[in-house]
């Protein structure tokens, strides 16, 4: 049965109508996939005692981390906010004694940011509970579906990243 709004636009054989629709079904979806995964994260984050956006940052660093620290500029790429954001709250972090936050040998203006030990543990042990429910999230997909659907996801993100600077120059 067609929606009100579909109607408005003349029903799903209209140009656009039928995509339409199936496009604004899509980004509901992934809205609230969004908000679930925010609330795993919250999860994850109130048993280390920190807030949900520093969790994200402790995530950006252990999966960039290579062995020379991450900079500021490479977590709030990654996380698509503010590089003062970033370091507010990895200031915190390091209080807390989550990460290190050394000045770069090469340049004094980057900061390089890594997990201790002590946050290292702590993710390890949490490796089972985070696979258990990986498992439980992704058990319809094997190994190969799941790799082409991140990778459609990611071919996504970046028409939509383009989207953006579209719409900012009008289109």
């Amino acid at each position: 049965m067609d929606s009100p709004s579909r109607a408005k636009r003349g029903g799903p054989h209209e140009a656009g109508g039928k995509n339409h629709d199936i496009a604004r079904q899509f980004a509901w979806e992934i809205a609230a996939i969004n908000v679930h995964l925010q609330e795993i994260r919250y999860f994850w984050a109130k048993t280390l005692g920190v807030s949900g956006p520093q969790w994200m940052i402790l995530m950006a660093l252990a999966d960039l981390d290579q062995g020379e620290g991450v900079s500021v500029k490479a977590v709030s790429k990654m996380l698509h906010v503010d590089p003062s954001f970033v370091t507010t709250q990895s200031k915190m972090l390091e209080k807390k004694g989550f990460m290190r936050r050394k000045t770069s040998d090469d340049d004094a203006r980057v900061v390089q940011m890594s997990l201790t030990d002590k946050t290292y543990k702590y993710i390890a042990g949490l490796a089972s509970q985070q696979e258990e429910l990986n498992n439980f999230i992704f058990g319809e997909f094997s190994e190969r579906e799941l790799s082409e659907f991140t990778n459609k996801l990611a071919s996504l993100k970046s028409r939509l990243e383009k989207a953006c600077l579209k719409v900012e120059m009008g289109l």
